[in-house]
């Protein structure tokens, strides 16, 4: 099935790449240590994607991430 593109705000660089991790199934602080950068700074962007994507979750917004072309399943 073709993905279904969503009418959403374009996500940033680093909040696909935070995404990324997410769909790997690391936790914020993990996603932190990785990027090098607080968990305060991870809830952020995960925040402003879930916005973004008008998310109620971050399962959900790395579904919508998905369905909108703007996250491959492939790094």
């Amino acid at each position: 099935m073709a993905p279904v593109l969503c009418p959403v705000a374009p996500l940033t660089a680093r909040e696909r790449e935070v995404l990324r991790w997410v769909m790997e199934g690391l936790s914020d602080s993990e996603i932190a240590r990785v990027l090098v950068v607080s968990a305060e700074t991870v809830k952020t962007h995960i925040a402003n994607s879930l916005s973004k994507l008008g998310a109620r979750d971050r399962t959900q917004a790395v579904v919508l991430a998905l369905r909108s072309g703007q996250l491959d399943l492939q790094p």
